[in-house]
């Protein structure tokens, strides 16, 4: 794939990153940058604590996760510098590299941007990473080439005023096709392509889907449309997080998320908010340019020597599992199945190489954790198979039971309960030696995060399991909750999977090949799993674990989890996105000046709907700092509007003639015009001078002691 973006903006934007990344880290470091403020700024720079003190977790965001050859070299580089050497690879297609030192993210930053890859808002309260079909523009069902709306989406939410400071993240997918190989049903947005035909002419939307998401509280996004014109997929969410960003939660962090928005509203109640939210859209139609993201040609057909491969019933199980015929007939895609996600810098730099020897210069990222390498030419199958066969790289069965996918768990991440990269390594020794069968199934597979967070994606699997713990005093097990029943069926229905029972996690072998080994003498006729599992019913499955749940007769090593020698200790941290912190009013009144600040810059530089949207949040947060200094939560911004009218303007406290929640909502009701972006500047820096006025005279109340508050009453 080729991209074509404003190289000059590219640059202009990457080099004021560095520099404030790099001014931060030094306030931070001097101290005059208090450490809860940091960490908000950090993770929207990709940068997350971890388990281990004093290093990090550094995320890149990969837009559907494609890379080129030389980009995949770059990284396994800056991971062997920085780094344990190490690249991971995520369920949302992006790379995370670990271990990795504060002072060492900005030459990190560096080297990365050189080759346009970015670390902005891949962590913290954004619109994260933006998924795909990793088979997008070769899939032989889909309608049209989702990549360039990724791509334009990514774009366009990248460093935008709306997303920078919500309640929480935003995650959206793109499928290729009705198959929902991207997983739609999940996400906050999904597209699914679509075409219709009027007077004879082709016309691209997609099927929308909202509110959807994993976690403790799984939900299936509802169809908002069946069909959505191309050009009004980008203004409908920027309407939506609009709406997200004002009447979303937070301050309660498992409710903050935009599915439960939706289901209180009702899908539509919030549409109609989102309609409301139309005429502040700079652009009404966001016309999608097709040819941003254009196919990278294949490498030239080559004679090459015959070769004879040793093994021929493993390289035809791999041209089984791992190949398929693109929709550009004589062109083959090859999946690359990489056991964890993981793969080391030599090796990727090696792999990399062999990319751009056989196959496009198109490497993508894929949900499960592996690479799809396209445009491989037929002749040269057996010459990649021996050079992947060489670097270990073509193990049999992508995207079957064998090919595990499971987040990092308590490796690295502060709320991992459990061992989950342990156990997937187990299973997969399960899998490969007892039920080899399976390594060529691919409507079968197992998914394992270590906390019930789901960054393994353990509820949409057919058979998943999360981090858990079982008491048994003194002592504490190490367990694991066993879910059952999720994923996409065969026609395209999203299931979310049934909890059905928690069992000691080195018990997992044992639970597994029970439900198979009842899977393979109860189902019916090949029987899809799913509906295997369905037509028996939860009661029936709990019913058939039940005995491996007992805890009365364990053994020494049950009591340890995957990996250790020792007695299970639970040690589940805070996650860096929903730590209690403290602060003063003081800091939240210095908050607004900024966005007072940035409302001017925007407006000087005729970026008139940004200046707008800075404004707005300048009054949002001016009127938050006042009503704290009250002991007023603030968990919501609509909360924020009418709480200041009923506590500062009713009574008179606050000089404002009329109604500060109509003043403040004037941002959904104009159009984003430079009339209008520089009378709401001037509205807005005229609301923060008052703020001012009436916290001095609140201090001078105080003697002068500025008021403590916590930071999760002040979300908002």
């Amino acid at each position: 794939m080729s991209k074509n973006p404003d190289k000059n903006q590219l640059a202009k934007d990457l080099n004021e990153d560095i520099l404030e990344l790099e001014n931060k880290i030094a306030a931070f470091k001097k101290g005059t940058m208090q450490e809860e403020r940091f960490r908000h700024y950090r993770l929207t720079r990709g940068v997350y604590g971890q388990r281990q003190l004093g290093v990090h977790m550094f995320r890149t965001k990969i837009p559907f996760g494609l890379l080129t050859a030389d980009q995949l070299i770059r990284l396994a580089d800056v991971s062997e510098k920085y780094t344990n050497g190490n690249l991971h690879l995520t369920t949302r297609q992006n790379i995370q590299m670990h271990y990795v030192k504060l002072d060492d993210a900005t030459a990190i930053w560096k080297e990365l941007g050189e080759v346009g890859v970015t670390a902005r808002e891949a962590c913290g309260n954004t619109v994260r990473n933006i998924t795909a079909s990793a088979n997008a523009g070769i899939d032989p069902d889909e309608p049209f080439d989702v990549s360039p709306y990724v791509y334009e989406t990514f774009r366009y939410f990248l460093r935008n005023p709306i997303c920078q400071d919500m309640g929480r993240k935003i995650k959206i997918a793109f499928s290729s096709s009705d198959k929902d190989s991207a997983y739609t049903y999940f996400h906050d947005f999904g597209f699914v392509p679509r075409i219709k035909v009027e007077n004879g002419k082709e016309i691209r939307g997609f099927k929308l889907v909202v509110g959807g998401g994993l976690g403790a509280q799984s939900i299936i996004a509802q169809t908002a449309y069946e069909f959505l014109p191309e050009d009004q997929i980008i203004p409908f969410m920027e309407a939506a997080i609009r709406v997200f960003d004002r009447y979303g939660e937070r301050e309660k962090r498992f409710k903050a998320r935009m599915k439960f928005l939706v289901k209180e509203l009702g899908l539509d109640g919030f549409l109609k908010l989102v309609e409301e939210e139309k005429t502040a859209i700079a652009q009404d139609s966001v016309k999608v340019n097709r040819e941003i993201i254009t196919a990278v040609p294949p490498v030239a057909e080559v004679d090459r020597p015959e070769i004879k491969i040793e093994d021929a019933a493993a390289y035809n199980l791999w041209l089984t599992t791992n190949v398929f015929e693109q929709k550009q007939k004589g062109f083959y895609a090859v999946q690359i199945r990489l056991p964890l996600g993981d793969i080391m810098a030599e090796r990727a730099r090696l792999f990399a190489e062999v990319a751009r020897k056989y196959a496009a210069d198109d490497i993508r990222i894929t949900v499960n954790q592996g690479f799809v390498l396209r445009y491989v030419r037929k002749n040269d199958l057996t010459h990649l198979y021996q050079a992947l066969n060489d670097l270990d790289l073509a193990k049999p069965g992508f995207n079957s039971m064998a090919n595990i996918t499971a987040c990092p768990g308590t490796d690295t991440c502060n709320l991992g309960v459990t061992n989950s990269t342990g156990l997937a390594t187990v299973l997969e020794e399960v899998i490969t030696a007892e039920y080899p069968q399976l390594i060529e199934e691919s409507a079968l597979d197992i998914k394992i995060s270590g906390c019930m967070n789901a960054c393994g994606q353990h509820m949409a699997a057919n058979i998943g399991f999360h981090g858990s713990s079982i008491k048994k005093k003194p002592l504490v097990v190490p367990a694991m909750q066993i879910v059952i029943g999720g994923g996409v069926d065969p026609d395209g229905t999203p299931q979310i999977a049934d909890k059905v029972i928690k069992i000691p996690t080195k018990k997992i072998p044992d639970a597994l090949r029970t439900i198979l080994n009842d899977y393979d003498e109860v189902s019916e006729n090949n029987e899809y799993f799913n509906h295997y599992y369905r037509r028996q019913g939860k009661a029936y499955f709990y019913s058939l674990l039940k005995p491996l749940a007992d805890i009365e007769q364990l053994t020494k090593e049950e009591f340890f989890d995957w990996g250790d020698d020792a007695n299970y200790v639970q040690a589940i941290g805070v996650g860096e996105c929903a730590g209690v912190a403290y602060d003063v009013v003081g800091t939240i009144v210095k908050d607004a000046e900024e966005k007072v600040e940035l409302a001017e810059a925007a407006l000087t530089e005729g970026l008139f709907a940004d200046s707008i949207y800075h404004s707005y949040t300048a009054l949002v947060i001016g009127a938050k700092a006042l009503l704290l200094a009250k002991d007023v939560k603030c968990n919501t911004q609509i909360g924020i509007l009418r709480d200041f009218d009923e506590h500062y303007i009713d009574t008179q406290e606050f000089p404002l003639t009329g109604s500060f929640k109509a003043l403040a909502l004037r941002v959904k009701k104009s159009t984003p015009s430079a009339a209008f972006a520089k009378e709401y500047a001037t509205i807005s820096a005229d609301f923060f001078r008052q703020v001012l006025a009436v916290r001095s005279t609140q201090l001078v109340a105080a003697e002068g002691k500025d008021k403590n508050i916590i930071d999760r009453y002040y979300k908002a």
